[in-house]
């Protein structure tokens, strides 16, 4: 593994104006339902790309071909200019993909550091496969160091002592650590406070700032609109809308209500 700082991985792509991730007339069909009917859009590093959308516009199905979990019926991705095509969320993983469920998917009776090598532990070489935990303690703390992330106790601590806010940081830290390319977060503020909330969000702030490539999947249009560089809104499975620069929640909301549309509504 690569094991420079978590903040010079994502400064390596600062500043590109190409996407590092593009979708391409994706649909998914499950059954007789079309969960996605020909979506395309772009993910860039040093931005942050809104995906919103009513419940069963779609979302959440686009995030699982993203990520592995599913496979598109048609469409392509691209990554970093290669077609991919992934068969399981291990293989979008090894492509430096990561990305935070709302689940967060975190042990709690693991310690930090523990969680962030979950699956991932280094080892000596030799039968007895010892864990290097000194080694993988020391390489977390220095991550959540440099995010500025305050965890009480440290990365010793185990997940189950922690708030809300504290385990979604985690999250999200752990899938910043491994040389992601892209982060697909779901909901990263949903059930948090506000003391909570803003710090989640002052997190993926520092992440985009230094360069990282990020989805956000939100149905806080306040957060959208305080994050997002762009937004693609989904409809009934179909992009009907995208905004960039200057614009509102109530933008967001017109779009994911049908209100307004950059397609005709006999496509839908």
């Amino acid at each position: 593994m690569n094991t420079s700082s978590t903040v010079d991985k994502v400064n390596d792509t600062e500043g590109s104006a190409e996407p590092i991730l593009q979708i391409r007339d994706v649909s998914k069909n499950f059954g007789a339902v079309q969960a996605l009917k020909s979506v395309s859009f772009d993910v860039t590093p040093g931005s942050i790309t809104g995906l919103i959308g009513d419940n069963g516009a779609g979302k959440s199905t686009m995030v699982k071909i993203i990520s592995g979990v599913h496979k598109p019926s048609s469409g392509s991705l691209m990554l970093e200019g290669k077609p991919t095509n992934f068969s399981n969320p291990g293989e979008a993983r090894a492509s430096n993909i990561e990305t935070v469920f709302q689940t967060l998917e975190l042990v709690e009776e693991f310690d930090v550091a523990e969680n962030f090598y979950m699956g991932r532990d280094i080892t000596f070489l030799g039968p007895l496969k010892v864990n290097r935990t000194s080694l993988m303690r020391s390489r977390a703390a220095e991550a959540v160091g440099q995010l500025g992330i305050n965890i009480p106790g440290g990365v010793t601590r185990k997940v189950r002592t922690m708030s809300g806010g504290q385990r979604q940081a985690v999250a999200i830290a752990r899938a910043a650590f491994w040389n992601s390319k892209v982060l697909l977060l779901d909901e990263p503020t949903a059930a948090l406070g506000v003391r909570e909330t803003e710090q989640v969000l002052q997190l993926v702030e520092k992440l985009r700032d230094n360069g990282a490539a990020i989805l956000l999947i939100s149905h806080n249009m306040r957060d959208v609109q305080r994050l997002c560089d762009q937004v693609v809104v989904l409809r009934q499975g179909r992009r009907t809308g995208f905004l960039e620069g200057e614009f509102t929640g109530e933008d967001c909301v017109s779009y994911i209500t049908g209100a307004r549309s950059d397609i005709a509504e006999e496509e839908l």
